[in-house]
């Protein structure tokens, strides 16, 4: 498994790429990819260096054969709509992106571009796509599933936490995926008898005041995936850590930052595969041709350094299962 390190070091600061490659090459010779972030460059870094890996094995080469313009929302939501209108003013070749609201904003932003989108929640659910296998329109890329893996992570933190009644959720409300995670945990927890608490977000200001009010009132916490979620990482763990709570989350990354745990698709792979897709549209292939996929790798990713702090015992069962265990 390629490490963060080493993804580091292939990314080579992409962010500065799409500079370098204006300066070398005439305005207008290269086909352009609008590579819409909805977090920050440094938490993203491994899934852009798994995206322009998969590129350059295709043959599109940064500065040679392709350009890339990058633009970080830093999980600011109202920045998805000035980056995708930017994008179709300079008339890009392809829209890359992923979550779903950005792919909300990218498609109301154009009808025409190709839009990738290497994560989306329920695209059909959402009016994205007609259709997984036939989407009909300029958007394709690959659904996450997210909130059919909700009940898992519960079942994975009633393993670690096997007393848990209650359990707190946070979500940012903006996020209509989000909502479909929601509603699928709730009612896995309502079929073991939890009593659940949703602390609804929209601004990073939000996050602070949403602990506050949790205070006694759950033994865990589970974190809806999201651009501003993951930007926030590390406040939400350290909140979460003074306040005791386990969490878990579907994305690797906040474990990474502190938190307990992750059950999750493999996103490096993800971004992986949009890269075929976007190779397929610069090729001449339709957006509305190429079916939606689904993720075939997931990771559980436990971290014990967190459990041990939080004076939980992991079931030696459950680190046999992990994928990653961070010491």
């Amino acid at each position: 498994m390629m490490r963060r390190r080493e993804f580091i070091s292939l990314l080579g600061g992409a962010a500065a790429w799409p500079i370098k490659a204006r300066a070398q090459q005439p305005a207008g010779k290269l086909p352009i990819i609008g590579f819409l972030g909805a977090a920050t460059a440094s938490a993203r870094s491994q899934w852009v260096a798994a995206f322009v890996q998969r590129l350059h094995e295709l043959g599109w080469i940064e500065g040679r054969t392709v350009a890339i313009e990058y633009r970080w929302a830093e999980g600011r939501s109202e920045r998805f709509a000035e980056i995708a209108a930017e994008f179709a003013r300079l008339r890009v070749d392809v829209i890359v992106t992923y979550a779903t609201p950005p792919v909300i904003a990218a498609k109301k932003a154009t009808a025409v571009i190709p839009i990738v989108s290497a994560v989306m929640g329920d695209p059909v659910g959402a009016g994205l796509v007609a259709s997984l296998a036939r989407p009909g329109g300029n958007v394709t890329g690959l659904s996450n599933q997210a909130a059919d893996l909700a009940a898992k992570r519960l079942e994975i933190m009633r393993d670690v936490v096997p007393d848990l009644r209650r359990l707190a959720v946070l979500a940012n409300v903006n996020n209509p995926a989000s909502g479909a995670e929601i509603g699928e945990l709730q009612a896995a927890a309502k079929a073991l008898g939890l009593d659940v608490v949703t602390l609804d977000i929209r601004h990073a200001e939000d996050i602070a005041a949403a602990f506050e009010t949790l205070k006694g009132r759950a033994q865990a916490l589970y974190v809806a995936g999201d651009p501003l979620m993951i930007t926030n990482r590390v406040r939400i763990n350290t909140l979460a850590l003074g306040a005791r709570l386990p969490t878990t989350y579907n994305q690797r990354e906040f474990v990474e930052a502190g938190g307990l745990m992750s059950y999750a698709p493999n996103f490096t792979d993800l971004f992986r595969r949009a890269g075929d897709y976007v190779d397929k549209i610069l090729r001449g292939t339709k957006p509305a041709d190429i079916p939606v996929e689904q993720p075939t790798k997931f990771d559980l990713v436990i971290n014990l350094t967190t459990a041990k702090t939080l004076g939980l015992d992991v079931p030696p069962t459950l680190l046999a299962r992990a994928d990653e265990v961070i010491e």
